[in-house]
C-alpha cells in the first residue's frame, strides 16, 4: 500500500514540475518575442526622429519601405540646423554629387555630413589657375569644395559666419572643406576677416608670370565685350607701348603680387600660405599636387593615373574623378587662344614687373623664374 501511495506522489510530482516547465518556456518565449517587435519598432522610430526633415518636394519623390516604414527619399541637406520629426528620411540623392558608392557607404556606417566653415582656401590670382587647382585638388576623396565663388570675404561679409558656412558642402570627419574666390587675394580687408573667422586657415596662392597672367585677363574681359580697345591701349597711359605703364588698370595692377602679399603676411604666417606655380601645374599639375596634398595634410592620393595633356586646348585634363569615369576637360573657357600683343608692349611689361617679382620671391622664399 505504501509503495502504491509513494508512486502516486512520485508520478504527481512529475506533472506538476513538467507543467511549471511548459509554463515558465511559454512565458519567456512570449517575453522574447514581445522585446524583439518592440526593438524593431523602436529601431524604426529611431530612424524615422533622427535622420528625418520635414522637407517637401514640388515633384514626386521615389517612396521605399524601411523597417515597416513608408519614406521618401529626399537630397541631403544639413546646416545643422535642428529639425521636427516627420516622415521623410534624410537619405543622399543618387542625383547629386554626394549619392556616389563612397558616400552612401559613409551614410550606411552611420556618419551624418554636415557644414563647417573652411579649413582651407584659394585666394588667388585671378588668371593663374585657381579653377583648375580646384578641380585637380577636389579628386581627393578627403577633400570637398564649393562648386562656386562664394565671394563672402569681399562682397559678402555683412551677411555673417553661418551665411558663408550655409554655402560650404557637406563633410563627415576627417574631410577638408575648401573654398575658391580669387579676388580674396587683392581685397584690402580679407586678411583681417579671414584671420577672424580662424587663425589656423591653410591658405593656397596661385601665381603665374603677370604679363602672361595681364594678357590672359584682358582676353577673358574682351570675350564678354567685343568692343574693347586693344591691350597696348588700356595698358599704358598715352595708348601706345611707348608710354608709361598704367598701374591704375586692374589686369597690370594685380600682377604686384608683393603688394598684396605683404597684407597676408601681417596677419598670417608664411607657414600658412602655399605658392603654387601656374606654369608647372599645367606642365605637371601630378608633382603640384602632391605639394597641396601635403600642405594640407593628406594621403597623396591624386597622382599622374588622373591626368593627360590636351594638345588642342595646351592643358592638362581628368582623366577620371569620384563623380566621372571618363576623361574630361575643364570649361571652354579655360586654354582661350590669347591676342597678338606687340613685343615692345611684352618687354616693357616685364621690364616693370622686374623689380616687384624679385620682391615676390624674397617674401615667398621662391624663384619662379619668370622672364
Amino acid at each position: 500500500m505504501q509503495h502504491k501511495q509513494l508512486n502516486r506522489t512520485i508520478a504527481v510530482t512529475t506533472g506538476l514540475i513538467m507543467c511549471a516547465v511548459y509554463v515558465l518556456y511559454t512565458f519567456h518565449a512570449c517575453l522574447l518575442s514581445g522585446i524583439n517587435r518592440s526593438f524593431k519598432q523602436t529601431a524604426a522610430l529611431t530612424i524615422a526622429s533622427t535622420v528625418t526633415v520635414t522637407t517637401i518636394s514640388p515633384t514626386p519623390l521615389p517612396h521605399v519601405r524601411i523597417l515597416g516604414s513608408i519614406v521618401r527619399i529626399v537630397p541631403l541637406v544639413d546646416d545643422n540646423t535642428p529639425k521636427q520629426p516627420g516622415t521623410t528620411l534624410r537619405l543622399l540623392s543618387p542625383n547629386t554629387t554626394d549619392g556616389s558608392p563612397k558616400y552612401r557607404f559613409l551614410r550606411q556606417q552611420g556618419l551624418r555630413p554636415s557644414r563647417h566653415l573652411p579649413d582651407a582656401l584659394i585666394i588667388g590670382v585671378k588668371k593663374s589657375g585657381t579653377r583648375a587647382l580646384l578641380e585637380f585638388v577636389r579628386l581627393h576623396p578627403d577633400v570637398r569644395a564649393a562648386g562656386c565663388e562664394v565671394h563672402f570675404f569681399d562682397r559678402h561679409y555683412t551677411k555673417g559666419l553661418a551665411w558663408y558656412r550655409h554655402h560650404m558642402p557637406p563633410t563627415i570627419e576627417g574631410q577638408i572643406t575648401m573654398e575658391k574666390t580669387p579676388s580674396y587675394f587683392i581685397t584690402r580687408e580679407a586678411p583681417r576677416r579671414v584671420r577672424h573667422m580662424n587663425p589656423s586657415t591653410k591658405l593656397l596662392v596661385v601665381v603665374r608670370d603677370p604679363v602672361t597672367r595681364a594678357i590672359s585677363d584682358y582676353t577673358q574681359a574682351k570675350s564678354k565685350k567685343r568692343d574693347m580697345k586693344r591691350f597696348e591701349e588700356l595698358a599704358f597711359t598715352n595708348g601706345s607701348a611707348g608710354g608709361v605703364v598704367d598701374t591704375s588698370w586692374g589686369p597690370v595692377r594685380i600682377g604686384v603680387y608683393a603688394k598684396y602679399l605683404e597684407r597676408w603676411l601681417e596677419c598670417f604666417p608664411l607657414s600658412q600660405l602655399l605658392f603654387v606655380s601656374g606654369e608647372r601645374l599645367i606642365a605637371d599639375p601630378a608633382v603640384e599636387i602632391g605639394r597641396v596634398q601635403d600642405f594640407l595634410g593628406l594621403k597623396r592620393v591624386v597622382n599622374e593615373k588622373h591626368f593627360y595633356f590636351n594638345s588642342t586646348k595646351g592643358f592638362p585634363c581628368l582623366l577620371k574623378s569620384e563623380e566621372r569615369s571618363s576623361p574630361h576637360c575643364l570649361g571652354k573657357t579655360k586654354g582661350r587662344n590669347h591676342p597678338r600683343i606687340d613685343s615692345v608692349a611684352i618687354d616693357r611689361l616685364r621690364e616693370f614687373y622686374r623689380p616687384f617679382n624679385q620682391k615676390f620671391y624674397h617674401l615667398t622664399g621662391i624663384n619662379f623664374g619668370w622672364p
